[in-house]
Order: C-alpha cells, then sequence, then structure tokens
C-alpha cells in the first residue's frame, strides 16, 4: 500500500508539472514585426514562436540573443515547406536579438525589423513586459529625435550622433537651456540602440509628462567598441561576448565573473567569459578624444545647452558603461553625473576627495550581479557620495534591465524635485557692459552735441 501511494504521489506530482508546463495557444504577432506579417509571435507566458518558410532548406534553426549565445530553437519542416518552431521554455520580458540559421548559413527573419546588434543587423522580437507603460507610445508631448553628423578631427572622418530634445524645446524662450546625458550603447551595437532597441526617447516623453523629471537632452554617439570585431568571433581566437558583455578576458557587467547559466530553456551554444577590465577591446582614449573634444563642444554649439560639468552626464550599458567609468575618471572636468547600466561599479578609492561628481547611479538585472551592486552601493554612500544603486526584478544582460535603468536614473539625476539647473553664461554680464557702454557713449555725443550748439 505505502509502495503504491509513493507512485500515485509521484505520478500526480508529474501531471502538475505537465499542467503548469502547458503552452497557451493565445499567441500574437510581436510589436517588433514588419507590417502585416503574422510571425514571430509571443504568447501571455513569454514563449516565443518562429515560422519560416523554405521548402529547399534542409535545416532551420533559430539563435537568440548577441550573435545567438542564448541558445536555439530547432525548427520542423510540414509537407509544404514551411518550417515552425516554439521556444522550449518561457523569455525573460523585453527584447531579444536573433537570428535564423539556414542549412549552415546566418540570415534574418523576414517577418520582423532589423536591429544593429552583434556588428551586424539582426532580428529582434518583443516580449510584452508587465510594466510596459514607462516606455508605452502614449498620447502625451512627444520630443525631437534628430540625426546630427559632426567631423572628427582625431579620426578624419565623419561622424553621426542622435540627440534627442525634449517636447518643448522649440517652443520654449531661446534662453531656455538644458542639462545632458550622453548616453552609449553595449558592444555589437551602435549609436541607433538606445533610441530603437532602449526606447530612450518614449521614456524620456512619459517621464516629463507624468511631471517625474526636469527635461534634459539625451546625445547618443557610435562608442567604436566593435572595431575589429564582426560577425563569427573575435580575432585572436576569443570568443564572443553573451548578451554584450566583455569579450573573453572582461569582466560580466554588474560584477564579477559569472558561472555559466543554462540559457532560458533553450540549446545552449556559449557562455559568459570572466576576468576583468577590457579585456581584447585595448584602449577607448581614441573614443575618449572624440566625445570630449569633438563631440561635446558640437553639441553645446548648436543646441541649447548647459555647458559645463555640473549640468553634464555620461551614462551606458555594458560595454558603454565600461567606457563611462574610463573617461568619467580620466576627465573629471567633463562630467558632473555618472551611470554604470550592468557596466561594473566605481569604488571610493578610484574617485578620491578631489572629483566634485554630483551623481553617481550603478544598475544590473537581479539575473546578473546584484550582489555588487549593492556592495559598491553602500560603500559609496558611506564615503559620503549621493549614489543610487538599483537592480532590475527578474531580467539579465538585456535591454529591459537598461529601459528601468534610464527610467530609474533620468529621476535620480534631474527628477523634479531637484534644484532648477542654473546657468549663467558670459555672454549676459557682457551684455550689461555693452548696455553700460553703449550709455556712456549716448551721454557723451549728447554733451558734445550740445557744447557745439
Amino acid at each position: 500500500m505505502r509502495k503504491f501511494s509513493v507512485v500515485l504521489s509521484a505520478a500526480l506530482l508529474t501531471a502538475g508539472l505537465c499542467a503548469a508546463q502547458e503552452i497557451k495557444e493565445d499567441f500574437k504577432p510581436s510589436t517588433k514585426n514588419q507590417p502585416q506579417q503574422e510571425y514571430p509571435q509571443v504568447n501571455s507566458q513569454g514563449y516565443a514562436r518562429f515560422r519560416i518558410v523554405a521548402p529547399d532548406a534542409k535545416s532551420v534553426s533559430v539563435g537568440l540573443g548577441l550573435g545567438g549565445t542564448h541558445g536555439g530553437t530547432d525548427l520542423v519542416k510540414d509537407a509544404n515547406g514551411v518550417w515552425t518552431g516554439t521556444t522550449s521554455a518561457p523569455l525573460d520580458e523585453g527584447f531579444h536579438y536573433y537570428h535564423l540559421t539556414i542549412d549552415g548559413g546566418t540570415f534574418n527573419d523576414p517577418g520582423t525589423n532589423n536591429y544593429y546588434g552583434s556588428t551586424r543587423w539582426e532580428s529582434g522580437i518583443e516580449i510584452p513586459a508587465h510594466d510596459a507603460d514607462f516606455y508605452a507610445e502614449r498620447d502625451v508631448p512627444h520630443g525631437f529625435v534628430q540625426q546630427v553628423l559632426f567631423w572628427s578631427e582625431s579620426t578624419n572622418m565623419l561622424k553621426r550622433a542622435f540627440v534627442y530634445t525634449p517636447p518643448t524645446y522649440h517652443s520654449d524662450k531661446a534662453n531656455v537651456r538644458y542639462p545632458v546625458l550622453y548616453l552609449q550603447h553595449g558592444w555589437g551595437e551602435d549609436e541607433t540602440a538606445w533610441m530603437t532597441q532602449g526606447h530612450a526617447n518614449l521614456i524620456m516623453d512619459n517621464l516629463i509628462a507624468d511631471g517625474k523629471i526636469r527635461p534634459f537632452i539625451i546625445v547618443c554617439t557610435y562608442g567604436m567598441t566593435n572595431e575589429g570585431f564582426r560577425p563569427g568571433g573575435f580575432g585572436g581566437g576569443m570568443r564572443r561576448p553573451a548578451g554584450g558583455a566583455a569579450p573573453a578576458g572582461g569582466r560580466p557587467a554588474g560584477g564579477p565573473a559569472a558561472e555559466p547559466q543554462a540559457p532560458q530553456g533553450q540549446r545552449p551554444q556559449g557562455q559568459r567569459p570572466a576576468g576583468g577590465g577590457f579585456g581584447g577591446f585595448g584602449s577607448n582614449a581614441g573614443f575618449e578624444k572624440v566625445l570630449c573634444d569633438e563631440l561635446v563642444p558640437y553639441i553645446d554649439a548648436h543646441f541649447r545647452t548647459i555647458p559645463n560639468m555640473e549640468n553634464r552626464a555620461m551614462a551606458g550599458l555594458s560595454m558603454g558603461g565600461m567606457e563611462t567609468h574610463s573617461i568619467t575618471l580620466a576627465r573629471p572636468e567633463m562630467f558632473g553625473y555618472y551611470g554604470l547600466l550592468s557596466g561594473g561599479q566605481y569604488n571610493p578609492q578610484e574617485i578620491g576627495d578631489s572629483v566634485k561628481v554630483k551623481k553617481i547611479f550603478m544598475s544590473c538585472g537581479s539575473k546578473e550581479q546584484p550582489t555588487a551592486i549593492n556592495n559598491a552601493t553602500a560603500a559609496m554612500k558611506e564615503a559620503g557620495f549621493d549614489v543610487m544603486g538599483y537592480v532590475s526584478e527578474g531580467t539579465a544582460h538585456e535591454f529591459l534591465t537598461w529601459r528601468r535603468s534610464l527610467y530609474q536614473m533620468a529621476q535620480f539625476f534631474w527628477g523634479i524635485d531637484t534644484p532648477a539647473p542654473q546657468y549663467k553664461s558670459s555672454s549676459s554680464s557682457n551684455s550689461w557692459i555693452f548696455i553700460l557702454c553703449g550709455a556712456l557713449v549716448g551721454f557723451c555725443l549728447g554733451f558734445i552735441l550740445k557744447k557745439r550748439k
């Protein structure tokens, strides 16, 4: 009887697990699909389903994550030459890169839009997030995102940046000026990432509409993170980083080296590298010069910024966070606000007492290294720095972590309760000098004319 009870209990437990893993057939097209395209699709549980028409193909699979490093889903061919497949487990909420492997070749899914990642244009899929309202397309005043081109003397080439200006930028008075956040992408990406994958402009619009922040400008440019690295692996035998982290020899963003973790129910195809620093990427002195000595002066000359370090921030995700860490320490006169999003941490010793940093923000996903963020935040606060540490619950090294981080960081840097930015230009004092000089000249001319009469 006892043996029968054990067997029955095991059977019931198995049945319960199977029921819990049953996939709901409420799939809908991903919001990242091209117009009128039904696939790929996602369901309410976070599963993704793919459909590819390739009647002559011998094998078709989907590789998820930057470079396919988050595992794959093999598709099955039907009698009509249509390949379909569903991920074996739910994906994290938010945006994910992916690509197709068809008979050994790498292709993008014709059903979805393309997004620059892995140093190439990749396909993308969005798993709806429960808290997506903060970056939703809402009926609120929207700002402007414009492309600017600037010449870089140090690299002898034309470079590009995207600039977000708040909804009231063009209607405000000419003397209204704004703080600026220089916001950097991660490895394998470019200057399009934050406005496209990250929805930075929508996050800003919604924060401003909700009265949670003071308006500020965001500038995104290419961080020179991908030079010499292309799909298929790194030179010198280095492994491709997982999820945009540093290459072999580079510390995973958010903390110390992490043990390889099984992907989200997918076929594993790689692991996050361990180590410290920039690894094989080498020095970022070239980008430091482009950013600090070429782009910042260009933005200050062409936009109504408050052109001083007290009203200028730099932040970045993953590799962009590592660049932020390096550049803010090397050029403390440039930036008063620092932000590392899955890009490591600061410590009191490296900043010291002489640097007049106003605020520091550090974050990562709960599936990264939250202990490192929490410990670094506590140490910095104990040393007297104004610091915020943030951990995105239920996310890893991915864009939902960074969308949430930007949402929190914007309020920490320039929240509606922070003092209004102050700016006194030299031109203001010069104006009074001109007025006084003009009055004096007028008085003298009047006096001379009166004497002649």
